[in-house]
């Protein structure tokens, strides 16, 4: 339902980016980083992840790299970082040690140079989300196109509690298995 008076998506991005913003800037985050946090390491201990997808963080996302490099508790679990192509729009995942990476991907985000590797759980990060398990990301598409091209993936959308939106559906959405914040966990 795309109307004259609801804002586009860029218009939504940059507020939400702008509040984002403000609220790692307040003393609010520190507790709220605490909280999502414990949250993420205990839907991760019910999950059980044979190969974890992060994301490196973008300025104000919730750290999940550093929380999970550090993590003792997921086991035989491993790791896999994006790393995006510009031609096409392509991205897939590679695994990571946990370490500070080494090279960057084509869109000058931090990636690994290991080998190409399929996680079966996803940390997604959103810059807004909606209660129905849709994300608004940066516009890129990346996460859209590798969620339809591995449908069997379990995804978990990380967001600050400030990005639920109402969100127009458009046909490359893909919807997230859950979100987590630092106050709820949605499962559409």
């Amino acid at each position: 339902m795309t109307t004259s008076s609801a804002p586009d998506r860029a218009s939504l991005r940059k507020e939400l980016l702008r509040q984002r913003r403000e609220f790692v800037a307040s003393p609010a985050h520190a507790g709220a980083q605490a909280q999502l946090g414990r949250s993420l390491l205990r839907l991760l201990a019910q999950l059980e992840p044979q190969c974890l997808g992060l994301y490196w963080p973008l300025e104000g996302e919730f750290n999940a790299a550093a929380l999970l490099g550090a993590a003792d508790g997921l086991g035989d679990c491993s790791l896999a970082l994006p790393f995006a192509r510009k031609a096409n729009r392509q991205m897939d995942f590679r695994h990571w040690d946990g370490q500070a990476p080494a090279v960057k991907d084509e869109c000058g985000i931090p990636s690994s140079d290991g080998p190409v590797v399929l996680p079966d759980v996803l940390l997604v990060p959103c810059v807004g989300f909606s209660p129905a398990g849709y994300r608004l990301g940066y516009g890129g598409g990346y996460y859209d196109r590798w969620l339809a091209a591995h449908p069997g993936v379990t995804t978990v959308g990380l967001a600050w509690q400030l990005g639920e939106i109402e969100l127009d559906v458009q046909p490359h959405d893909q919807a997230l298995t859950v979100i987590l914040t630092e106050s709820a966990l949605l499962a559409p």
